[in-house]
């Protein structure tokens, strides 16, 4: 998979920017908040929708404009994808694939897969669960239309199910009552289906990042994930009406996959709890590395690789194994210079320079 060029028009610092990639390593490097990061995260926008930053799409329109535009061009198994996206201030966005207009932000997911890797990402062993349960659903999203489904509607009828437990909290009716019976039905429907999606990837990411921590760590430390379900598919239907009273009480479902978590082990030891900062961020690049490999597994083809200002945060044996893994995909890098590229002797296909907001290609 190779995403060819990006256009975009009035999209945070860019007035008008046009860009053309090369299929192996990009190099986009200047000082700091100059709009590096801007270009990846359009991007990544027009393989997910959203912001990997959780920005809105009135915060990324430039000052004083009421539409941005993104346009990129993709190349995946041999068929080209054009991707024209319209963030509007006060409306929903508008997306088209090739020229077809889309109903639902969803239908992007898996045209493009893209494996985004920042300094933010080397935290996710010793952050909260919600970041783990993030990473998991959004890569699960790029390749499991059916989960992606089942992700949608779950959030939905959570959302519905809070809302009724607040109003029950005030006062019950049959009615009401009759309607959480119907939401809690729906919500262990599609919750069974997430619990088994999750525990499908962890098993295959399990196949293949034990052989990379290995190598990253020279055989010293042996790295697992295990998942950790808030509740069991046996037991889900159970708890839920079990726990409904304690809901009702405290307006918010409190058992279910959107409270799951997974815990990684170096060692049999989890590296939360008992890891050096240094053992937390091996694993959490372990862990991309084998997003890389499994996405090439599922897709048969290599996703697109975005790296934001990682290389800086990492010594310099992590810089080497990560670069000299990146040869056969197309990988765009942000960078404040190009010293970890030559210091590693990795070869530069494209280099692009950025000063506040203008892009000048210096091949």
């Amino acid at each position: 998979m190779v995403i060819d060029n990006l256009d975009l028009k009035n999209y945070r610092n860019y007035n008008i920017l046009n860009m053309s990639f090369d299929k192996n390593v990009n190099i986009i490097y200047g000082d700091n908040a100059q709009g590096k990061t801007n270009i990846l995260e359009a991007l990544y926008i027009c393989s997910t929708s959203k912001s990997h930053r959780g920005s809105k799409d009135r915060e990324i329109i430039s000052f004083g404009e009421e539409e941005s535009h993104i346009k990129i061009n993709v190349n995946k198994n041999n068929i080209n994808y054009r991707i024209d996206m319209h963030l509007k201030k006060n409306k929903t966005k508008g997306i088209a694939v090739n020229g077809i207009p889309i109903k639902k932000a969803v239908e992007l997911f898996g045209i493009i897969n893209i494996v985004f890797f920042s300094p933010e990402d080397l935290n996710i062993i010793k952050n909260g669960p919600s970041e783990r349960r993030r990473f998991i659903d959004m890569e699960l999203s790029q390749l499991d239309k059916i989960y992606l489904s089942n992700l949608v509607n779950y959030n939905k009828v959570l959302g519905q199910r809070n809302k009724l437990l607040k109003d029950l909290s005030f006062r019950k009716t049959d009615d009401m009552l009759d309607t959480l019976d119907i939401w809690d039905m729906q919500l262990v429907r599609f919750g069974k289906e997430i619990i088994n999606g999750r525990k499908e990837f962890v098993k295959k990411v399990n196949s293949i990042i034990s052989d990379i921590h290995s190598n990253l760590t020279g055989g010293k430390e042996n790295l697992r994930i295990e998942y950790n379900p808030c509740v069991t598919i046996s037991d889900f239907e159970k708890v839920i009406g079990e726990s409904r009273e304690k809901d009702i009480k405290y307006k918010v479902t409190n058992f279910g996959p959107h409270k799951d978590d997974l815990i990684f082990y170096i060692n049999d030891k989890d590296v939360r709890k008992y890891g050096s900062q240094g053992q937390q961020r091996t694993a959490a690049l372990s862990l991309k590395l084998s997003e890389i490999e499994l996405v090439k597994i599922i897709i048969k083809d290599t996703p697109v690789l975005l790296l934001d200002d990682v290389l800086s945060e990492l010594d310099n044996n992590r810089q080497n194994f990560l670069l000299n893994s990146i040869g056969d995909i197309q990988t765009i890098v942000t960078c404040t210079g190009l010293d970890e590229f030559i210091n590693n002797r990795i070869n530069i296909n494209k280099v692009f320079k950025v000063v506040n907001g203008t892009v000048t290609s210096e091949n």
